[in-house]
């Protein structure tokens, strides 16, 4: 379409397109859609379900591996990606970071199910939303994580975090000094 007459319809994308804030943590939350349905689908035990938490976490890796992520935290059905607040990623545009980190984990779910769940078929497609939201300090990142760890503990479900492309570790949300020293630390990828 480059140097066509059909060029000014670009225009259209681009006016949707937002830009995050700049010097902001970014936050990229997938959850998953309708998952009490999908977890009686297929049998998940209650009300966690090792498989299933595990092949989450293997997912979460997979996005760190691909994405310049600081820190994610998981629970049940979802995942929050932390970007560091001085990421380029994408030019930060919200739609392209939001589609291909939510992309990318939920491709490695349906990759990775026959992995973790041996012997139990896909009867129904697993679908995630995401949403990107911008923090603007460690205070407040820390303050969003402490909400969905609190989460965690009501919804009665096993907590993780994943720092640095897959370095497994529990981040206790409440020692200010250990996050903000992960959440200051040189990303695995620019």
């Amino acid at each position: 379409m480059a140097n066509s007459k059909f060029e000014y319809v670009k225009g259209f994308e681009q006016a949707t397109d937002w830009v995050l804030l700049p010097s902001t943590y970014i936050v990229v939350r997938v959850d998953g859609k309708g998952f009490t349905k999908f977890s009686e689908a297929h049998g998940f035990e209650k009300p966690n379900d090792k498989r299933a938490l595990d092949l989450m976490n293997e997912c979460a890796k997979a996005v760190l591996r691909e994405f310049p992520v600081a820190l994610a935290y998981g629970e049940s059905d979802e995942y929050s990606f932390v970007l560091h607040k001085d990421t380029t990623l994408y030019g930060r545009r919200a739609s392209k970071i939001t589609s291909t980190i939510t992309s990318c984990f939920t491709g490695n779910y349906v990759r990775l199910w026959p992995e973790f769940l041996p012997g139990t078929p896909l009867r129904c497609t697993p679908v995630f939303d995401g949403r990107a939201v911008c923090y603007p300090s460690l205070r407040v990142l820390r303050d969003y994580l402490a909400w969905r760890q609190a989460d965690t503990h009501i919804n009665n479900q096993v907590g993780a975090g994943i720092c640095e492309a897959g370095a497994w570790r529990h981040t206790p949300v409440n020692s200010t000094t250990s996050f903000n020293n992960m959440c200051n630390r040189t990303p695995a990828k620019a």
